[in-house]
């Protein structure tokens, strides 16, 4: 999951549970509070508390920026998503968060809840950011460092713009809804930006070759304008707090994943269906979303001679119908290519990796493919491509990311 929406899953979480559970010098939130919050007002340590949740959620994808100053080329397979999403080590980094955030706090002279609440609080943001990653296909060492292990569900795209809108828009109407003067403002310009999002999203779909019904946007800009205008009738949005709108928010999430599993069981089984009618012999198998809705899959078989692919359209009334991207065949080249270091750390990572090779002006290139994150071949490097290229003595020339 990429990080803006990693942040956004941590603040609607935060208002949801932790917001007005904490008012000045840590205690327990009074009737009181829930006023405050409806005028828009927080305690000190409410705010704190919010802000730790997002904090959290966003914490575990430092080791992306760490890579990016690191000279292993590696890195982005090697050390991403390993010990900062871990659940060993989230209790360890919950609680250096919070010591953190307690000692500034201090400096400032800003009330923050208790240090066990706080490190509750960290645990819980950092825990959803590794929940959003495993259900995607990258892989997630959630067991590092004892294990290398990367657990994929599979269940969502690694940019999913509906999961990104579900938990962003709750928190959009409760800014709608904060005030009486100017909430026809804010909810024409909510309205606005989300229509023109919907289409936008639109015309990524059809340039990646995914079309999306032309009824999507034109029902999504409907569905915003009920969201941000309709809850004006007898003034009902305004009495709604803050937190009851995120928790509708949180709700609504695990609507949209279940939607995701039973999807992802559809179009596995006509990725299993066709494997058996085959008789295939297989290694891995799997259902993979493509963007940017669960209609579209990628469906993928590797078997000892390369990997069956598919694209899967819930909606279609035929069954999908299945290439084959067939690995080189073995040659002294592929053989020292696979002894390499890096290679071998990127067998570590690809599940459904495809071997090709040619010769180019007695220059012979070795490309390892993972297809699991396009789905089917195309021309030219696809994302995780590794090359290794050999002078005709056999000397490697060079070795890395295909650009």
């Amino acid at each position: 999951m990429d990080t803006i929406t990693h942040g956004i899953a941590g603040a609607l979480v935060g208002k949801a549970f932790f917001a007005g559970g904490f008012v000045a010098a840590g205690l327990p939130r009074r009737e009181s509070d829930g006023a405050q919050e409806l005028r828009g007002h927080e305690a000190p340590a409410t705010r704190v508390a919010i802000w730790a949740t997002t904090l959290g959620s966003i914490f575990p994808d430092s080791d992306s920026v760490l890579s990016l100053f690191s000279s292993n080329g590696m890195a982005v397979i090697s050390t991403n998503r390993a010990e900062t999403h871990s659940f060993l080590l989230l209790p360890l980094w919950a609680l250096g968060l919070a010591a953190l955030t307690r000692w500034q706090c201090r400096r400032r002279k800003i009330t923050s809840p208790p240090l066990a609440a706080l490190t509750g609080i960290y645990a819980a943001g950092i825990a959803l950011h590794v929940v959003l990653d495993l259900i995607t296909s990258f892989g997630t060492m959630i067991g590092a460092p004892l294990s290398g292990a990367r657990i994929s569900w599979d269940l969502v795209f690694i940019i999913d713009f509906v999961l990104t809108g579900i938990v962003l828009l709750p928190q959009v109407a409760a800014w709608v809804y904060r005030e009486r003067h100017t909430q026809p403002l804010r909810a024409l310009f909510a309205w606005g930006f989300f229509t023109l999002a919907a289409f936008g999203v639109e015309r990524l779909a059809k340039h990646l070759g995914f079309p999306l019904s032309p009824w999507v946007s034109p029902a999504a800009a409907l569905l915003f304008a009920a969201l941000f205008f309709l809850p004006v009738l007898r003034g009902w949005g305004y009495g709604v707090p803050r937190s009851a709108w995120c928790r509708a928010g949180v709700l609504a999430l695990a609507a949209y994943l279940g939607a995701c599993f039973f999807a992802h069981r559809a179009a596995l089984q006509f990725v299993e269906d066709y494997a058996a009618r085959e008789n295939l012999r297989v290694d891995a198998i799997t259902a993979i979303p493509l963007p940017p809705s669960l209609v579209h899959w990628s469906g993928l078989i590797r078997t000892p001679g390369g990997v069956h692919f598919t694209t899967v359209n819930l909606l279609a009334t035929r069954p999908p119908k299945f290439g084959f991207s067939g690995d080189a065949a073995d040659n002294p080249f592929i053989a020292a290519a696979r002894r390499l270091p890096e290679v071998q750390t990127y067998f570590r990572f690809a599940r459904f990796p495809v071997v090709r090779f040619s010769e180019r002006g007695g220059i012979n290139v070795v490309e390892f493919v993972d297809l699991r994150f396009f789905g089917r071949p195309t021309r030219g490097p696809q994302p995780f491509t590794f090359r290794v290229t050999f002078d005709s003595a056999g000397h490697v020339l060079s070795s890395g990311w295909a650009e």
